[in-house]
């Protein structure tokens, strides 16, 4: 069973018309964060640095040009079958999204620039993996004071 629950968003209408796609993939097996580990600080920090650095050379090699906006889903793909939910890796994801900024595809992650991640539960990937579809937005318009 293919389990990829991404939202029916029709790109040919609305503020994402026409909007440029990429898919970001972090290696099969790489260590990650999950909310519900309680890790000490030490060694979360080394996974931390490890994802984000994994997120900008992938980032990096998926060819992902500077944007000024941009919507990302956060798609986990687990080890094995079973229920699971992906918000509980938000620690990772976040690390993740950092490594975009990192690679100068966003000025920040701030709400002017990013909208999510939002997370989403994929097909079951030998070893756990994440992957980011990042969907590039219009900047937003400033409003005036």
């Amino acid at each position: 069973m293919t389990r990829l629950h991404l939202p029916a968003a029709d790109l040919t209408t609305g503020p994402a018309a026409g909007a440029r796609t990429w898919t970001i993939t972090l290696p099969a097996g790489l260590p990650l964060l999950n909310a519900n580990g309680r890790l000490h600080h030490a060694p979360r920090a080394r996974l931390t640095a490890a994802i984000r650095a994994a997120g900008k050379h992938a980032t990096e090699a998926a060819g992902v040009p500077a944007l000024s906006r941009a919507h990302v889903f956060g798609i986990l793909h687990p080890a094995t079958r079973g229920r699971r939910d992906p918000a509980n890796w938000y620690p990772s994801f976040k690390a993740f999204v950092d490594g975009l900024v990192d690679a100068g595809v966003l000025p920040d992650d701030d709400d002017t620039h990013l909208v999510g991640p939002d997370m989403r539960l994929g097909p079951v990937v030998k070893g756990g993996q994440l992957q980011l579809l990042v969907i590039e937005l219009p900047p937003v318009k400033a409003v005036g004071r």
